[in-house]
């Protein structure tokens, strides 16, 4: 970084307070030095000029979940590469999940990990520890120890499934301030399931994951959060079910947030077809479960929009619905498959977009800029052209994982530029 060179942001839209105003932004050594002064005509070495018009600057995209593979899995993904990924798709900010090899449920076995994002990443990574031992649901891990450290705790890919476990789990995670991110799942109403168990499951011959399994645990871990005051928040909610237990439980002043996932919010199972892509856990559901996750976002149920990205080698994603892996990748398509689905429908504002993709999470995880772009603030930074066209190729993306259920469609909405502590990353 070059400590005398100074980036202009000419004419952009710009975040603060809750709305956009147009101004010029000045970023120096890393950080926003100015908003709204004279713009110079022309650059020179020591001034780069970014010209904006029409395009909505807004602090970083944060993604409260992602599995960047690594250390364990690297032939799925790498930090390097999902960090890589992460910027192209406008977040600067992304939490890496615990399901990896060594599960991060020490000190020791944490710095593994943190010792490749020191080394590798391209953007702000946060991982999360476990929940239990070695994410086997049992023994708890050492929170105060691991809370300075880490985003929060997870078991995320299985659920805890013993109640007085998780009651333990939230006692000892409520006095670090975390949070406690549930991946929310009864294991024994799976029965083998693998997607939705809809219309689409009983006309293919498929095996059905029912929407209790979800909503179940959802409604024990809300009631745990209660009694203990800990920070619960839940990941990857699919049903409508889930969507109205947190809407109640927010009312009654419960410590709870949650998290979709964009393809959620744009296909239903009608919409399956018999390959890999289309698998993740949870599944995509039914007409009415994307109707209520979508009112969920519009009336502020939902606080985030997380993508699960989950990358898994070619084969493994090439077996058809029954025999995938689960999971998909999101990170390079996910502002433009929400802004589609979502702002262009007429369904969300744009600003609401901005709290749902930055701003919410923000406040969640403790992270600056949760009200706006000001001087003084690091210059974690996405420029968005909300205009711009664009049909998804996943061979283009800077992910090793390629199976995504956008595959072929075409979105609106790009990122123009990806800003990470002063540095144009894209």
């Amino acid at each position: 970084m070059n400590p005398n060179k100074t980036i202009w942001i000419a004419g952009a839209n710009v975040w603060n307070e809750g709305k956009f105003s147009e101004t010029n932004i000045a970023i120096r050594n890393g950080k926003i030095t100015e908003s709204g002064g004279t713009l110079l005509e022309s650059e020179s070495p020591d001034t780069q000029i970014i010209r904006a018009d029409g395009k909505y600057l807004v602090p970083g995209l944060v993604d409260m979940h992602v599995h960047f593979r690594e250390p364990g899995y690297s032939y799925k993904e790498t930090i390097a590469t999902g960090s890589r990924a992460a910027a192209k798709g406008g977040f600067t900010t992304v939490c890496t999940m615990p399901n990896l090899n060594p599960a991060p449920d020490s000190v020791e076995n944490l710095q593994k990990q943190l010792d490749i994002i020191r080394k590798d990443a391209a953007v702000n990574v946060l991982p999360y520890a476990t929940i239990t031992q070695k994410r086997m649901g049992h023994e708890l891990v050492d929170y105060n120890v691991l809370a300075p450290l880490v985003a929060g705790f997870s078991d995320d890919g299985t659920g805890v499934q013993d109640e007085d476990v998780m009651r333990k789990a939230m006692e000892g995670i409520a006095p670090t301030g975390k949070i406690l991110a549930a991946h929310c799942e009864v294991e024994a109403l799976l029965f083998n399931g693998y997607i939705h168990d809809g219309e689409y499951a009983r006309a293919h011959g498929h095996r059905g994951i029912c929407s209790e399994s979800e909503w179940k645990e959802i409604e024990r871990d809300i009631r745990l959060s209660e009694e203990t005051g800990c920070r619960l928040h839940v990941c990857h909610i699919s049903t409508k079910e889930s969507v109205a237990l947190i809407r109640e439980a927010k009312a009654r002043g419960v410590k709870v947030t949650c998290e979709t996932g964009p393809h959620y919010l744009t296909f239903c199972d009608e919409d399956l077809q018999e390959h890999g892509r289309f698998k993740m856990n949870p599944p995509i559901r039914s007409r009415a479960d994307r109707d209520a996750l979508r009112q969920g976002i519009i009336d502020g149920t939902i606080d985030v929009i997380a993508t699960d990205h989950a990358p898994h080698a070619e084969n493994e994603k090439s077996k058809g619905l029954e025999k995938s892996a689960m999971g998909v990748v999101g990170l390079e398509t996910a502002f433009a498959a929400v802004y589609t689905t979502m702002v262009k429908s007429g369904m969300i504002s744009i600003e609401r977009l901005v709290k749902i993709m930055t701003i919410n999470a923000r406040r969640i995880l403790g992270l600056p800029m949760s009200a706006g772009i000001n001087p003084g603030n690091n210059a974690d930074l996405t420029l968005l052209d909300i205009s711009a066209e664009w049909t998804v190729d996943p061979r283009q993306f800077a992910s090793m994982g390629t199976a995504t259920p956008y595959d072929g469609m075409t979105l609106t909405g790009c990122i123009a530029a990806t800003i990470h502590n002063g540095e144009i990353l894209c």
